[in-house]
């Protein structure tokens, strides 16, 4: 499994805070110079369903995590160092207990 980075440089990160759920799941923008979008977010203790545009990856920075993909029942722990992928145009839900941190990449 590769390591994650623990900095980006030569990037834009946006000022302005993407916020969901009340501020229980906060992220930056992060662009790069060759167009492409990474958010890096918290997510407080809770449940919450996200749906998908494009392909996302989710890579888990600290903390640890519960997911279900939008049509499955299966439940899959995520802690630290490990990542999941979600398709376009689905969902998923995640669950944490304690904050989880993460770095959200789109692929598509």
């Amino acid at each position: 499994m590769p390591s994650l980075p623990s900095q980006f440089t030569g990037v834009t990160v946006a000022a302005k805070a993407n916020v969901y759920f009340d501020g229980k799941v906060v992220s930056h923008s992060v662009l790069f110079p060759d167009g492409t979008k990474k958010t890096l977010g918290l997510i407080y203790p809770g449940s919450f369903h996200f749906g998908t545009g494009a392909p996302e990856r989710m890579e888990i920075v600290a903390g640890a995590c519960r997911v279900t993909l939008d049509g499955q029942r299966e439940v899959r722990a995520y802690g630290a160092g490990r990542q999941f992928d979600v398709p376009g145009k689905s969902g998923f839900t995640i669950e944490a207990d304690a904050l989880c941190e993460y770095i959200c990449s789109f692929l598509g």
